[in-house]
């Protein structure tokens, strides 16, 4: 493989980051990474000073987080990087299963939630999920967020009218008007030099703040709202 070829390979390939404080489990996790022909490892953490320490460095694709960490919560970790790595997509894996941790995780930003019971070679199936759009949740947790749900669901007379959609970033609009202009992830990518993973999640946020579910969709309801001219 020449040099050229390596850079390659390298540029497409997920960037994953860890925080983990159990030494087994993190190098299994990294052994995993390490060996899949489509990641690499970016960075790696085994506390709360750590983790914090790692978002001041260039992002990741995937961001791993365990929430037990030996000198605070890594939900803090999860909050800072939803804003210091806004195109990264994190992802809990913890031994934590109650409510309480789940919801915190997700209200910080998580958007999958394994326990520990997944092994490190399944954890790579579900790096690739999150990366691409999906968000993998280990079934008893979907079933506590389902339930917790159906219990806070109010009759719909007793609810407040529906807040605006939150703003799109200035990142998100980039990655709009890109879309509106008929261009394709791989070629957003090159034009904002982003791995075409971090183009998938931007596309994952935008869809989701419009509440949409394809491209002519976000078009036409970003217009609905201003945020492209007619």
């Amino acid at each position: 493989m020449t040099t050229t070829d390596h850079n390659q390979q390298q540029q497409r390939a997920i960037r994953v980051a860890i925080v983990e404080d159990d030494p087994g489990f993190l190098e299994a996790l990294i052994r995993v990474v390490q060996a899949a022909p489509d990641m690499c490892l970016s960075g790696r953490a085994g506390s709360q000073a750590e983790g914090l320490a790692m978002l001041r460095s260039a992002p990741a694709d995937v961001l791993l987080v365990d929430l037990g960490l030996p000198d605070g919560s890594g939900v803090d970790v999860i909050r800072a990087a939803t804003l210091q790595w806004p195109s990264c997509s994190v992802m809990v894996s913890t031994n934590f299963g109650d409510e309480m941790h789940v919801m915190r995780s997700i209200e910080a930003g998580a958007v999958g939630y394994l326990l520990k019971d997944s092994s490190p070679a399944r954890m790579v199936d579900e790096i690739r999920s999150l990366a691409s759009g999906g968000s993998p949740i280990s079934p008893i947790i979907a079933r506590q967020v389902l339930s917790r749900f159906r219990l806070s669901a109010a009759p719909l007379t007793n609810r407040e009218p529906p807040a605006g959609p939150p703003p799109l970033s200035a990142r998100e609009l980039e990655v709009l008007d890109y879309i509106t202009k008929g261009f394709t992830a791989q070629e957003i990518a090159k034009l904002m030099d982003l791995s075409h993973f971090t183009v998938r999640s931007f596309v994952r946020r935008i869809y989701s703040k419009l509440k949409v579910k394809s491209k002519s969709e976000a078009i036409y309801e970003a217009r609905v709202q201003g945020l492209l001219p007619d």
